[in-house]
């Protein structure tokens, strides 16, 4: 018989079931969430003096999960987003708990009472169209390393994808014909499918010559796909680049979500009405969409060509089940 007190058979249901065939969460929240438990649990059982391996659900206390939350943000020097994200993946064990035992509803109650912190709303940064074009003009398109990062600026801000989505994004993803698109498997695991410029599928073309469709589309010098991590050194270092030509990019941290927040903004100001942008960016919540309508209040009746960037020129060169709860976990 199952011991319904024993949280180890919780936490891996929780994280092998829930997560990834119930929630359908990406690949990275259920990273979060799994992150959040491996330092929540040896919290725990130092608190309740009993190892991790016989913690049981109760042991995870209210006053232990504040006690826990104030340990990430003092001690840790964590900041009130990051807590505020280990607080959410607690509510959402104790709710996947509390829906397969009934028992434990009144435990679950008092743990999702915990409430987040408020925080400020942070700020959108975003490019204007000539640091756009400078942007754009950093590569060195005479070399193949060049032209590869340039097709990579050229993919983030036409389509707005997430570092990680361009990542990952394959060969049989791109339709480079007469209309061309992209499919992009975002947050979810749900696709959506963006137009593409002409301009932009002809620097995606030498890219995937002789290549199968299973393979990733941009590959590093060493031969293997890049990762979201490539994605933002590439962008960083064209955006001090792009700070040579353009005084307001002296000094910024331009990353790839800058250039998500850019591609939102510049639809806006188009013209494209807000459902649209959604779908373009792959958000589940309008809310979230509505975020870059307050962002910038002057909208502009521009046609979407207004963005094209064909005749941007080019500059000169530039430089399963473990012994151990832990060991499960760090094992996923």
């Amino acid at each position: 018989m199952i011991d319904r007190n024993r949280l180890g058979a919780w936490v891996r249901r929780f994280l092998l079931e829930y997560l990834v065939a119930e929630r359908n969460l990406s690949h990275n929240t259920q990273i979060s969430y799994r992150d959040t438990l491996t330092l929540l649990l040896p919290f725990v059982s130092r608190r309740a003096s009993v190892a991790i391996d016989h913690l049981s659900v109760l042991d995870i206390s209210p006053a232990i999960v504040r006690a826990f939350l104030e340990h990430v943000e003092h001690e840790r020097g964590c900041g009130i987003v990051t807590r505020n994200q280990r607080l959410c993946a607690i509510h959402s064990l104790g709710r996947f708990i509390a829906m397969r035992s009934p028992e434990h509803l009144a435990w679950c109650t008092e743990i999702r009472s915990i409430p987040f912190k408020k925080t400020t709303q942070a700020v959108i940064h975003y490019l204007d169209k000539p640091e756009v074009e400078a942007l754009l003009r950093a590569p060195n398109r005479a070399t193949s390393q060049g032209a590869r990062d340039y097709a990579i600026l050229l993919f983030l801000y036409n389509t707005g994808a997430r570092a990680d989505e361009a990542a990952c994004l394959s060969v049989g993803n791109l339709q480079l014909g007469t209309s061309p698109s992209v499919r992009i498997l975002g947050k979810g695991n749900k696709w959506r499918v963006c137009p593409l410029w002409a301009v932009t599928a002809t620097a995606l073309r030498p890219l995937i010559v002789e290549r199968r469709t299973e393979d990733r589309v941009f590959i590093g010098r060493t031969g293997n796909p890049m990762t979201r991590f490539g994605m933002y050194r590439v962008v960083s270092v064209y955006g001090r680049a792009a700070g040579k030509w353009v005084d307001s990019m002296q000094g910024r941290r331009i990353s790839p979500h800058t250039i998500r927040h850019t591609t939102a903004v510049h639809l806006l100001r188009a013209g494209v009405d807000i459902n649209t942008i959604r779908a373009w960016l792959g958000h589940v919540s309008l809310d979230t969409t509505h975020i870059y309508a307050e962002v910038d209040l002057e909208m502009k009746a521009k046609a979407l060509a207004c963005l094209d960037v064909t005749n941007v020129p080019e500059a000169m060169r530039l430089r399963p089940n473990s012994a151990s709860l832990m060991a499960f976990m760090r094992g996923l």
